[in-house]
């Protein structure tokens, strides 16, 4: 049995969700830690799923403050339409009467003959021929310690930080969650919350941002170890960047698509 990535837990009321912080759902200095925006995605699909028992087929949402540990956050369903095929639902997560963040998602199925996909998975090195990212060490124990994040020298941003604008802005990596933990819809949305670190990459720089907002839409998971993440960072301006990220699995399959708008923060 895997285990859980994020300590959802239910309540007597099947619409209200609740999630304790721990420094393991959590990012920042060790003496300024605050929840991931990933976490807040990622609880909010577990709760709607298990409310409406149906996938997401997409989900978005908007960041509105933080959350630091130990507090604790509640997540409460709503479900305005539940319809034959997929229900339309959202999500308020909130510390007390402080909104932390909103998502709004589309759930359900259908039946159909049809499975393609359009794009391929970038010509990257397999994980084990790939050097160990070290962009996030020495901050102590938090989210990012429970990911291992792999990246191939001299390809797709994986270079010196020279301060040198990247040609494309396109970053790619290969990431895991250490322990027996499922890659499923909860944990993509958890991956795909690492689009502000092509920032660094594009800027060539030691950098990144905050989330304003963070979009998931699924296609099709697969069984994987690993998940194959190409980052394309749009375009910036005005202190803010805009990009997208594809999530493969590791025989190319397509799983999933995100993307995101950041506030650029530089490092340097």
């Amino acid at each position: 049995m895997t285990e859980l990535f994020f300590d959802l837990q239910s309540t007597h009321n099947p619409h209200r969700w609740f999630l304790p912080l721990t420094d393991g759902v959590c990012v920042g200095p060790p003496d300024n830690l605050f929840m991931y925006g990933g976490i807040g995605l990622a609880s909010a699909i577990a709760a709607m799923e298990r409310t409406t028992g149906r996938p997401v087929i997409w989900a978005t949402a908007q960041y509105l403050s933080y959350a630091r540990p130990p507090s604790i956050v509640d997540l409460d369903v709503w479900v305005p339409v539940h319809g034959k095929y997929n229900s339309q639902a959202r999500v308020i997560g909130h510390v007390g009467d402080k909104e932390i963040f909103t998502v709004n998602a589309a759930l359900g199925s259908r039946e159909s003959a049809v499975s393609h996909q359009w794009v391929e998975a970038p010509d990257m090195p397999p994980p084990e021929e790939c050097e160990l990212s070290t962009l996030w060490t020495g901050q102590g124990w938090n989210l990012n310690s429970r990911l291992e994040v792999r990246v191939a020298p001299g390809r797709y941003g994986a270079v010196p930080r020279t301060g040198q604008l990247s040609e494309d802005g396109r970053s790619v990596m290969w990431v895991r969650p250490r322990g027996d933990h499922a890659i499923d819809n909860s944990m993509l949305a958890i991956i795909a919350d690492y689009v502000p670190s092509g920032v660094g990459a594009a800027l060539g720089r030691q950098g990144g941002g905050n989330s304003l907002d963070n979009t998931l839409r699924i296609r099709r998971i697969v069984p994987t170890e690993w998940v194959l993440c190409d980052i394309h960072i749009h375009g910036m301006h005005s202190g803010f960047a805009h990009g997208d990220m594809r999530l493969f699995a590791q025989d190319g399959e397509l799983m999933a698509v995100a993307s995101q708008s950041v506030i650029v923060r530089s490092m340097d």
